[in-house]
Formats: structure tokens, sequence, C-alpha cells
């Protein structure tokens, strides 16, 4: 590898770190995750007025926080969209 493409590649991979980092304390990604919780312990309690197990219970957090991660890579697509435009 000659000088250049390594100093390209060290600017492609710090501009993704930028966008990493980004991500990680955008207003987007903060409000989706309190949204899901949000509804994850509505449907919960919902839940339990009918039917009450420690089990349950416990799973209310994994639930929540495997929900997040799912659903935020998709809307993290979405968000890199509009975000790279203004990097």
């Amino acid at each position: 590898m000659d000088v250049k493409e390594e100093i390209e590649n060290i600017k492609k991979r710090n501009k993704r770190v930028e966008l990493d980092k980004s991500w990680e304390t955008s207003i987007t990604r903060r409000l989706c995750i309190c949204l899901l919780t949000f509804l994850v312990v509505l449907f919960y309690s919902y839940l339990i007025r009918h039917y009450s197990n420690i089990f349950l219970s416990s799973l209310v957090p994994v639930i929540g926080f495997i929900l997040s991660t799912l659903s935020l890579k998709f809307i993290r697509k979405i968000w890199e969209k509009y975000h790279k435009t203004e990097m």
C-alpha cells in the first residue's frame, strides 16, 4: 500500500468513527430507545393485570433491550442517509 492509499483509508475510517459517535449521542437514538422501552412496559402492564409471574417480570428489561437494538439498526440506516449529507 502506498502512502496515498493509507491516508485515504484513514480518512474513510475517521468518517465512520465520526458517524458512529454522532449516532451514539443523537436525539433520534435516545427518543427511539425511550419510545420502545415505553411500549414494552405498556404491553407488560397490560399483561400483568391478568397474569403475574416473576419470570415474566424479569423478561421486561431484556425484551425492551432486544427490541431497541434490533429496531435501532433499521432506524440508524434511515438516520445515516440524512446525516451523511450534513457531514
